[in-house]
Parts: C-alpha cells; sequence; structure tokens
C-alpha cells in the first residue's frame, strides 16, 4: 500500500535509488535537470523487459481464472514451428498490481503483432459478479477512478452492461490477398481476341517512373539579362553610328545594316542548264556537251510573238450611275448650299476680309430700303435703281458667256466621249438602202457618220446600195436611228443636183429625173439593216465615202481591202421580212 504522500507509487531516481522519497530537482523549463556528476545510466535490456512483461501478465492472467470460477485455465498453444520466441516465465506473486498491468499491456501487444494460430474454444462461464479484487484491478489507480479497457484484461471479457459472457476472436492475418498483377505474355497471346499486329509490350502496363525534378543552374536568369542587356546596348550604339553617319553624309559608307557577304556563283547558270549537260561549264570542252543541234535541243528556229490584249470585263464594268433626286430634294439641297454659302459670305465681312455688297435695290422694296432719298428725289432714286437692276442683268448673262464652252473645246470634248465610247469595243453595221438618188441622203449619210466618228464606205450600184460603217457604241445606235427613223426616203427633192464634175453626175441612174425631165417615183425606197455585230477592231482606218460601182465585180474589190466582200453576197440575197 502506498503511503499519503504517494511516493511509493513514483519512479525511483537512478541516482538514489534508496531514497525515493527525495525529488528531483527540476529545471525552468518544466523537465527534469540532469545530474550533476552523476554516472551515465545503461541502455536497457529490451527483450529482457519484454520477457518480465509477459510472465506477469501470464500470472494475473492465471488468477484471474482461478478466482472466477476455480476452472482451470487451458493449456497454452503449443508454440509454431520455428518460433524463436521463448515461452513466458511463470508469474511471480511477489509483483506489484502496476507491474502486473504493464505486463498484461505487453502480453496484449505480443498477441496483437503475432500471427494467429487455431486454439480450441473456451466453455463461456456464467456470469458472477466481480469480486472485490476483481473491482480493484479494473478500475485505474489515480484520482480519477477510470476503468480499463476490457481488451486489457483477457481474450474473453464479460460485457457487464448485458450480462453476457462476450468471446473476442482473433483477427486472421493470413487470409487471401487480392493480385494486382496484370496478365502474362502467354495469357495474351492465348486469348482468342488478341490482334497479333499489335506490340505485345504495347499491351502491358509499363512500370510508372518517377520523374526527377530539375533545376535551373545557378546564374542561368542572370546570363539570360546580361545577354539581353548587351544587346540593347549594341542596338543603340548601332542606331546612334547610322544617325550620324545620315547627318554627315556617309549613310551608304557606314550603314552596317547593308552589310552583307556576296555568295559564290554557281556552277552553271540556268540559262545555261539546257543547253550544256554536265552541271559545270568545263563541261563545254567537249562538243558533245554542247546541246545546239541535237534533237533533244531548246533552240528552235521559231519565235513565238505572243499577242498582248487588254483584258476585255476591264472595259465593260458599268460606271456608277448618278442618283436622281426628287423636285423637293433638289430645292432643299439647293437652299442649304445656297445659306452655308451666305453664312461664309457674311462671316468674311465681319472679319474685314471682303467689302459689303451694295443693298440689292428693286422697284418692290425702293421705298423701305431707300426711304427718306425716294421721298425727296423719286425720279433720281427711281432712275438710279432701274440703272442697278440691268447692270446686274449684263452682269449674270456675262457670267454664263464665260462659262460657255468655246468651239474648239466643243470639238474636243465630242472627240474625247467618241474615243472613249470606242475603247469599250468596235461594234459594225451593214445597211442595204434600194436607191441613193437623192444628193440630200448622200449629204447626210457621210456628215453623219464622219460626226459621230465613224469609219465605213458606201458602195452605190444600179440595182442596190450598201453601208458600212463601224465605230463606238453609242455613234453605232446614233447612226442606226439615223438610217431607220430620221431619213425619209421616199422623199424626191428634185431641185437636187450634184456637182458637175462629180462621179455621181456621170451617171443617169443616179438621177432624180427620168429621160423625160419628170421627177422619178421613189415611194418604193427602203433602208434595211442587214446585219450588226461586235468586231475585233476596226477594218476601215477613215471614212471613205460614196464609191461608184457599175458591176458586182467593182463592188466586191472595194470591199475586198476591207475582206468585207461577204457583205454584198449577202446584201443581194437579203429579203426583207413580211409583216
Amino acid at each position: 500500500m502506498a503511503d499519503m504522500s504517494g511516493n511509493a507509487l513514483k519512479r525511483p531516481h537512478p541516482e538514489d535509488a534508496d531514497d525515493n522519497s527525495q525529488k528531483r530537482t527540476r529545471s525552468n523549463n518544466g523537465s527534469p535537470a540532469p545530474g550533476q556528476g552523476g554516472p551515465v545510466p545503461a541502455k536497457p535490456d529490451i527483450a529482457k523487459m519484454v520477457a518480465e512483461a509477459r510472465a506477469k501478465a501470464d500470472a494475473v492472467r492465471a488468477r484471474l481464472q482461478a478466482a472466477r470460477g476455480g476452472a482451470t485455465a487451458p493449456p497454452p498453444p503449443p508454440p509454431a514451428t520455428g518460433s524463436a520466441s521463448p515461452a513466458p516465465p511463470a508469474p511471480s506473486p511477489a509483483m506489484s498490481k502496476l507491474e502486473q498491468m504493464k505486463a498484461r499491456v505487453a502480453a496484449a501487444t505480443q498477441r496483437a503483432s503475432a500471427p494467429s494460430q487455431p486454439r480450441p474454444a473456451a466453455p463461456t462461464p456464467a456470469y458472477q459478479p466481480p469480486t472485490r479484487d476483481e473491482e480493484g484491478m479494473s478500475k485505474g489507480r489515480g484520482g480519477l477512478d477510470v476503468g480499463l479497457h476490457p481488451a486489457l484484461l483477457s481474450d474473453a471479457t464479460s460485457d457487464f452492461r448485458s450480462g453476457k459472457a462476450k468471446q473476442v476472436k482473433p483477427k486472421r492475418a493470413g487470409g487471401p490477398q487480392l493480385d494486382l498483377s496484370g496478365p502474362s505474355v502467354e495469357d495474351i497471346k492465348n486469348n482468342p481476341y488478341f490482334d497479333p499486329s499489335l506490340n505485345p509490350k504495347a499491351t502491358v502496363a509499363k512500370p510508372r517512373q518517377s520523374r526527377q525534378l530539375l533545376f535551373n543552374e545557378k546564374g542561368k536568369y542572370i546570363q539570360q539579362a546580361a545577354a539581353l542587356r548587351r544587346q540593347a546596348q549594341l542596338e543603340a550604339m548601332k542606331k546612334k553610328i547610322a544617325d550620324k553617319a545620315r547627318q554627315a553624309g556617309l549613310d551608304e559608307e557606314m550603314d552596317v545594316e547593308k552589310s552583307f557577304l556576296v555568295s559564290a556563283p554557281p556552277a552553271i547558270e540556268w540559262w545555261d542548264d539546257g543547253i550544256v549537260s554536265g552541271g559545270d561549264y568545263s563541261a563545254m570542252e567537249d562538243q558533245k556537251n554542247i546541246k545546239i543541234d541535237t534533237p533533244d535541243t531548246i533552240i528552235t528556229p521559231y519565235i513565238q510573238h505572243p499577242v498582248q490584249l487588254e483584258p476585255p470585263q476591264e472595259k465593260h464594268v458599268p460606271a456608277q450611275k448618278a442618283m436622281y433626286l426628287t423636285p423637293k430634294e433638289q430645292a432643299k439641297i439647293r437652299r442649304q448650299r445656297r445659306a452655308a454659302d451666305l453664312k461664309e459670305e457674311q462671316a468674311k465681312i465681319r472679319l474685314g476680309l471682303v467689302e459689303a455688297p451694295a443693298p440689292k435695290v428693286k422697284k418692290s422694296n425702293l421705298m423701305r430700303v431707300l426711304g427718306e432719298q425716294a421721298v425727296k428725289d423719286p425720279t433720281a432714286v427711281e432712275a438710279r435703281v432701274t440703272r442697278e437692276i440691268a447692270d446686274r442683268k449684263d452682269a449674270h448673262e456675262h457670267a454664263n458667256e464665260e462659262r460657255k464652252l468655246t468651239k474648239e473645246q466643243r470639238r474636243e470634248k465630242l472627240a474625247a466621249q467618241q474615243e472613249k465610247d470606242a475603247s469599250l469595243g468596235i461594234f459594225q453595221s451593214v445597211y442595204r438602202i434600194d436607191s441613193l438618188a437623192s444628193g440630200r441622203n448622200r449629204f447626210k449619210i457621210g456628215k453623219n457618220a464622219e460626226q459621230n466618228n465613224l469609219t465605213g464606205i458606201c458602195v452605190m450600184h444600179p440595182k442596190i446600195n450598201l453601208v458600212v460603217v463601224e465605230g463606238g457604241k453609242h455613234s453605232i445606235n446614233s447612226y442606226r436611228k439615223l438610217m431607220v427613223n430620221r431619213i425619209d426616203w421616199t422623199e424626191n427633192p428634185g431641185s437636187d443636183r450634184a456637182a458637175a464634175d462629180s462621179p455621181e453626175a456621170q451617171v443617169a441612174w443616179l438621177s432624180t429625173q427620168d429621160e423625160k425631165g419628170e421627177p422619178r417615183d421613189f415611194s418604193q425606197n427602203t433602208c434595211h439593216l442587214i446585219w450588226e455585230g461586235q468586231a475585233k477592231g476596226r477594218s476601215f482606218k477613215r471614212w471613205f465615202g460614196a464609191r461608184v460601182c457599175e458591176t458586182d465585180s467593182a463592188a466586191k474589190e472595194a470591199l475586198s481591202r476591207a475582206k468585207m466582200e461577204n457583205f454584198w453576197t449577202l446584201a443581194k440575197s437579203f429579203k426583207p421580212a413580211e409583216y
């Protein structure tokens, strides 16, 4: 039994084992102060301590079994084959209860770590109330009065709450383990669904390899920063040198950026590669390597001159159409423009840049503008107003005359428009006329062809007449309206006579009068458009005028210069459609 001070329960100090009542001095940090010059304690024997703890635990177990029912404890299981652990020694009755508890803890720890072995089932004893000694053992020492865990008492403990004995079954450590290894290569090949085209190594999972840490070397980024700074300094120096050279006029000599290395010339130039075989000019020493007269040479007596044609689609791009406005929109735009001009004029007058105009006096505002002067002398004021009105009218008409184009300017403008029209494409039209005896009609045909910048010819024959013209689309359309609509081919002027020295006056079938001197009947005279289309270019250099041809051969000869004799055949075989 411990004394009232509780010194018997304290651990004896190794230095003063005889005097247990003496306490060791503690340091300021709460840990025991180290011994002053005492002997160093020896290393404890762990195996000896474990053996003693096992012996004490077995002694406590035997005493508990004897106290419960006097039943003999089952014999301990025989040691496993090959087991090197010695049997626990018999418990000593002289053990203190604290030492017995430590022995039981050590025995439970060894039993949990040792492999499980089959042992016979012990009979379940009937419940008996615990004795005074068991109650003392089940309760801990100290002021808390806390009981021990049932696992520390014995393998078979009693459930005091239900009054039934409960046997604790030891855990089995030798059960079946889960096979985590993958299939072998033989099993994979024996699989009926195995594809032999696959690599067997690819089907087997490779063991994962841990990636090592890669650290940057010391000073790596410092060196990079230093290199960038040197590059920036070099660029700044080059720029500074270039600026100084540009100021001094030595840009071409000292420009660092333009310096380059000249590459070596090739062994043979590309334009000689097809003539000299061998890949080098040294092969020209042998005449067999020069391919000039050989069948596979690239030199031939033929020269190709490609025809340079402008893209035709660019000529027919439609021009942007003007936006037509309604009368109200036109009036609105005119009003806004005049208001802006008036505002600008007033600003100039306020700044003194221009002189203020004289008041615009009319007879309707005469009294309002010149009130006092009109009352004093109305006759003089009226004359003055009339004179100013006439001056303003003359200035307006003079400004209109100045804006008009001169005769030469109008001619140049018309020629430019006709040339632009012809640049978009050349069109041809051929007309068949029954009679051209009227000199007035012959004049209209020739004059309009010249005014519309048309080229062509007029062939006159006793039976039929042919007019061939070519030019721009707008000019051809205007000439077609003249030939088909404007000219009255059935009219006979009567007094129309040709000049005496002209070829038309030499033939009788070009006269407007018959042999008796009476006017001829042109009521059946007609004009038909027999062909119209686009041509590659102009066939005539100018308007050749009217040509008198007595025979068909002469008419074809006049057209053969432009390679248009087929039109004469077409005109003779033409039959107008009957409506």
